[in-house]
């Protein structure tokens, strides 16, 4: 799978975990250079709470396109440690 933002590869890998339809990359498998912590954050009723990072790409940010849960709730133990996207980021094939 990739995550592709402003025709650029952010993410690239074939072992992402879906959940709510939404593909989980590996932290390892993004590509950094385009991410930045944001200040943003949200909570999921069974995930726990929710950090982001902006995206930024040829001089355009993306702000609070991606997100992760540094300490997920048990049940959703299988994301620890990796990245999910929206806001405009295709995730294709």
């Amino acid at each position: 799978m990739k995550a592709i933002w402003n025709g650029q590869v952010i993410a690239e890998s074939q072992d992402t975990v879906i959940v709510e339809g939404n593909h989980y990359f590996p932290e390892g498998s993004i590509r950094k250079e385009f991410f930045s912590n944001s200040d943003h954050k949200t909570v999921c009723g069974w995930k726990g709470e929710a950090s982001y990072y902006d995206v930024a790409v040829e001089g355009q940010i993306n702000e609070a396109s991606a997100w992760y849960y540094p300490q997920p709730k048990s049940a959703a133990a299988q994301i620890t440690g990796r990245v999910a996207f929206w806001r405009g980021i295709e995730v294709v094939e």
